[in-house]
């Protein structure tokens, strides 16, 4: 995992490189010089990390072909609900469970609670996963620093008892970022957020692996579709990243638009899910 996850970084690069210069559509050697590979390791590099070729992967970073996604994506959140499913499809069929403290509880911010995390490595860099003992609280990406990290976590549960423990946080690694894991066990989520947060990151849930959303259907999928302005803020601090897909979610336009660990991570790990031979509605060469 940790190869994998150096690997990010350069793959990371890359995405940069392409959105700065997509008006241009530049070659795969113009890529690999800007992230300092030749065109041969660039081409082997990135395809250890995604799993395809470059070429295939980078079709993915189009407004055109986010604006294809959004079309066929149209009526999958209400069939979802219809079909009584959280989780149709989902990333590495697993099945999350929530559970939000209660308005008092929120109040205290994590008073009487005890919080074990660890930063770990994954294929899109490094993470931060904590959890209670009503399951995962928060998973953050490092950006600039393990401790801006650690503040982010604290940010959410001022008053909780942190512990750092790398070993407990481990095996939680796996289920959420191998493509090769196929356990069974669901995995909970102790969600520390207002009525109107739960809403939202409930709604995040109903969005299948592979598809995307815009914040006017998670709006109306709450029954509040004027407040386009307050479902976006709401995504921007999901505090659970990946699991809850706030990534999965588009302006209406097809632009990709803002994500709390950057627009590269976005649009990787949307393309990651998409690449997947099972999950690809395009059928992509």
């Amino acid at each position: 995992m940790e190869s994998i996850s150096q690997d990010y970084q350069l793959v990371e690069k890359a995405i940069r490189f392409i959105e700065a210069n997509a008006t241009r559509q530049p070659e795969l050697k113009e890529v690999a010089a800007a992230v300092g590979l030749s065109e041969f390791h660039f081409q082997r590099t990135f395809t250890r990390w995604a799993g395809i070729s470059p070429k295939r992967f980078l079709q993915f970073l189009t407004k055109e072909h986010a604006r294809e996604l959004l079309a066929q994506s149209e009526n999958l959140l209400d069939t979802t609900h219809r079909v009584g499913l959280s989780s149709l499809g989902r990333l590495h069929d697993l099945f999350v469970t929530t559970e939000a403290v209660t308005p008092g509880e929120y109040k205290t911010r994590g008073a009487g609670v005890t919080i074990r995390y660890g930063i770990h490595p994954t294929p899109f860099g490094k993470c931060l996963i904590a959890t209670t003992e009503r399951g995962i609280c928060h998973l953050g990406f490092v950006e600039t620093s393990e401790g801006e990290a650690v503040d982010n976590l604290v940010a959410d549960w001022k008053e909780a008892k942190m512990i750092e423990d790398y070993k407990s946080i481990a095996p939680l690694v796996a289920p959420i970022f191998d493509l090769n894991w196929r356990g069974s066990e669901a995995i909970r989520l102790h969600l520390c957020g207002t009525n109107f947060q739960i809403k939202v990151w409930e709604a995040l849930l109903q969005i299948p692996a592979g598809t995307v959303t815009t914040y006017g259907q998670i709006a109306t999928r709450i029954g509040q579709p004027s407040a386009l302005r307050a479902v976006g803020t709401a995504v921007g601090h999901n505090p659970i990243a990946v699991l809850i897909p706030c990534h999965r979610v588009l302006r209406k336009d097809g632009d990709f638009g803002n994500y709390r660990y950057g627009s590269a991570r976005k649009k990787a790990l949307l393309a990651s899910e998409l690449m997947r031979p099972d999950m690809s509605p395009q059928g992509l060469d």
